[in-house]
């Protein structure tokens, strides 16, 4: 497994916000603007930015000072406190594996024609894996997958401030016996990656036709690869995100992962070892080794 994962201030593209850990020790937001990378001082995370309109969290981002030190490793880009929730059956071709995993295939049609979308509890900030961290498998289910997915990032308003990348682990197997197992099947250790960084909105390319590819590797080989599109999404991002705030409050904000397009068929056991990486136009790439658990 993939201690951390190093950082160049290169690698992040303009309207980044990331966390970090300093040569230090110290864990630290930045904000990639164009005079450089910015550093948040000790007292404001990803938390206290959400807590604002998303005018008034620009301008935090804006008036924080040039870092100072560097960071080297980046972090998940949560607080411990984050919820992270995920939406279901978002695509045609996850409502049809759904289908064709499930003892009770008609639910999955059903929701994906509904009005009402599928949205589920996926982490909370301090479970989640971080890029180069561990995802993983449960050792009593025979079929797992990871599902690439774009995440929203939202204010307490739900507003959305930025985007991300989520690998949703997942249990096929669990799910597929009964649809009331879905929280076992989701929810679980290392079930939750999120990485590398949130990109703004404010900089983030098309996101409702933002490529996916993910690619899984087994000792130094491509074992499965795959690739799709948010313009493939039958929801809209305002959609998702208004129904989850309808009838709760987020006062520190919240993640959205928006659902699922490619996910390996079948016949493809994930294993571990394997390592899942994950890559979206306008984002990055999220990369983590697959462990059990």
């Amino acid at each position: 497994m993939t201690k951390n994962h190093l950082f160049d201030p290169n690698d992040a593209p303009l309207g980044t916000l990331l966390k970090a850990r300093t040569a230090s020790g110290e864990v630290r937001w930045f904000h990639q603007s164009r005079d450089g990378l910015r550093e948040l001082g000790a007292e404001t995370g990803l938390g206290s930015l959400l807590a604002l309109g998303i005018a008034d969290a620009l301008r935090t981002l804006d008036a924080a000072p040039l870092a100072s030190e560097a960071p080297v490793e980046l972090l998940a880009p949560v607080d411990d406190r984050t919820e992270v929730w995920a939406a279901g059956v978002t695509y045609q071709i996850s409502k049809e594996a759904r289908m064709e995993e499930s003892s009770e295939a008609d639910i999955y049609d059903r929701v994906y024609d509904a009005e009402r979308p599928e949205l589920f509890f996926k982490a909370i900030g301090w479970r989640v894996s971080g890029p180069g961290g561990p995802a993983g498998i449960r050792t009593d289910s025979e079929l797992n997958v990871p599902e690439p997915e774009l995440a929203l990032v939202l204010n307490c308003e739900g507003d959305i401030v930025g985007y991300t990348i989520c690998n949703d682990m997942s249990s096929r197997s669990i799910e597929g016996e009964n649809p009331l197992y879905l929280p076992q099947a989701k929810v679980y250790r290392h079930s939750c990656s999120i990485g590398p960084w949130i990109r703004l909105a404010s900089h983030m390319p098309d996101p409702q036709d933002a490529g996916i590819t993910m690619e899984i590797a087994r000792r130094g080989e491509v074992a499965w690869k795959g690739d799709t599109s948010t313009a493939k999404l039958k929801r809209t991002f305002a959609e998702l995100s208004a129904y989850l705030v309808r009838a709760e409050t987020y006062p520190e904000g919240a993640v959205l992962s928006t659902g699922t397009s490619v996910v390996p068929g079948l016949d493809f056991i994930l294993s571990e070892g394997d390592i899942v990486t994950i890559t979206i136009e306008g984002i990055g790439v999220l990369s983590n080794a697959v462990t059990r658990v």
